[in-house]
């Protein structure tokens, strides 16, 4: 199995775990699999057209999967995948 690092703001939603183990296969698949263990997760990281929402961003280790094949990147096991939701803000 892989594991998705939760972020903080998120962690409400799967019992303040920091990190959830899923299923490897593809990064969109191992996400699949975090909403099925946790539904109330779905509407913050999937927009009506069950796409990943444009200010997730999601990375592998420390590659950002848009450097890789996207949602395709395949994930081994034992693959750390950290969900990062943009942060807005400024003066």
């Amino acid at each position: 199995m892989a594991k998705i690092i939760i972020p903080t703001p998120l962690r409400k939603f799967t019992s303040n775990q920091a990190a959830v183990a899923v299923q490897s296969g593809t990064v969109i698949e191992s996400i699949r699999d975090l909403t099925l263990q946790f539904p109330d997760l779905d509407k913050h990281l999937f927009n009506e057209d069950q796409q990943l929402r444009g200010f997730v961003r999601v990375f592998i280790g420390e590659d950002d999967i848009e450097d890789l094949q996207g949602h395709d990147t395949p994930v081994q096991q034992g693959d750390t995948i950290s969900i990062i939701p943009a942060i807005a803000g400024g003066i």
